[in-house]
Order: structure tokens, then sequence, then C-alpha cells
């Protein structure tokens, strides 16, 4: 589904991702973890088009997303659900849910895609006409996957989706999203930087360092490589 073939990402004359490795089959959770700084974001927005790939390809769906403009990427399948939430924060919660409906399909199925939605997280149907910006992180983080959900996508990208959150409340987000996985069939590309989450979670998984892939695997290899273990997992 998606593959990303040797992607180096340079800032400023600053390399952030060098000949970046990453597959993504149907229907497969991958977890990217690593530590703060390694180029987990960079990732994402080459994916996105927020910022330029210098080398190498992107493609999704036999696509070359590097050829695509960013905007036409989400009417591809493509979700991206930002670090930090990024919410409209005078808009309600209902609004900011249908801003993620945008293409025809996805406003064909609003009805049933909000059910679900609703169903999914119980909070945000009791809050729908509350303004986005008075809502908790956790509550906010559920708004932004709802509305990343809202487009139908068949890939959905999560960047650090516990970031900011109480340990129980991003246990609860864990949930929701392996529920989403084992519900719709989406794809899920997972940036965290809670690593035993992540990869527990995961049925393959990419460790991210200083802008290299330094390892991948199954959930149960990188589960048992000692240096996994040491350096993330405490153990």
């Amino acid at each position: 589904m998606l593959n990303i073939n040797g992607v180096s990402v340079f800032y400023d004359g600053l390399c952030a991702l060098q000949s970046v490795q990453l597959q993504v089959k149907e229907g497969e959770f991958v977890a990217v973890v690593g530590p703060n700084g390694a180029g987990k974001t960079t990732l994402f927005k080459a994916i996105s088009g927020v910022v330029p790939v210098s080398a190498g390809s992107v493609h999704y769906q036999g696509t070359d997303l590097t050829a695509t403009e960013p905007h036409l990427r989400a009417s591809l399948g493509i979700a991206h659900v930002p670090e930090g939430r990024q919410v409209f924060p005078s808009l309600s919660v209902l609004e900011n849910l249908q801003m993620g409906a945008q293409t025809r399909q996805a406003k064909a199925a609003w009805k049933q895609t909000e059910q679900f939605i609703y169903t999914l997280f119980p909070r945000l149907a009791e809050r729908s006409k509350q303004a986005a910006g008075t809502l908790s992180g956790g509550e906010q983080q559920m708004v932004a996957i709802g509305r990343g959900l809202a487009s139908l996508p068949r890939l959905l990208m999560l960047d650090e989706p516990s970031m900011g959150l109480a340990p129980a409340v991003a246990d609860q987000i864990f949930e929701c999203i392996q529920r989403i996985h084992k519900a719709q069939g989406i794809s899920v590309l997972l940036v965290e930087q809670r690593v035993a989450e992540a990869l527990e979670s995961c049925d393959r998984g990419y460790v991210l360092e200083s802008g290299r892939m330094v390892m991948s695997g199954t959930h149960g290899e990188l589960m048992q490589d000692s240096r996994i273990k040491k350096a993330y997992l405490g153990l």
C-alpha cells in the first residue's frame, strides 16, 4: 500500500531523514518509534507533502506521492492526524469532525461515519455542540482522530497521539486506535514515543534514530530484541 524507498529530507542543509525505507501493507498496523528529534514527524510530513523529499520515492497504491499535490493526497485515502491535535478551537466538535468529510464519497457516507465516531468516542456525542478549544487534551485528541476518520481513509497516520495526555487517557486512545484498525480494517501508521504501547499494538515496527531507520521487525521480534528492551522498555 505505502512504499517509502530511500527517502531523505534536508532542512536548511541539515539532514532530518536519510535513506529511509518503510512499507505498510493493506490492513496492516505499523509503528515507528524512537526518541524525540529522531525525525518521526518529518517522516509524516514527507508523506503528506508538507516538506519536500530531497531524495528517494514515496508511493501509495502505485501513485507517486512526490509528484502529487499535497491537497490531493487526502482524496487518495490518506488521513494525517497531526502532532498536537490541531483542532479548530472556535468551531464545535461536530463542525471539526465535518471538516474531515470533504470529498464526495466522505460527504455521502457522513451519517454512517458520524455514528461510528460517536460509538467509538461517546464523549464527543455528548459534547458535539461544544467549542473544541474548551475540551480537555484527551477529548481534543478524540476529535482529531474522528476528523481523520471522517475522510474515509484507507491509511490512517497518527503522529504522537499520546503526547501530553495522562497515562490513563493515553491508554484509552491506544485502545480506540486498535478498535479502529480491527473494526474498519484500516491500515494504520503510528508514530509514537511510548514505545511499549506502540509495539504492543503493531503488526510490524521500525526504530528511527537520528533520521535513520536502525531496526525493523515484527511485533514479536522487536519486543524480544535485547537492544529494544534495554534502550526503550527499561528491561
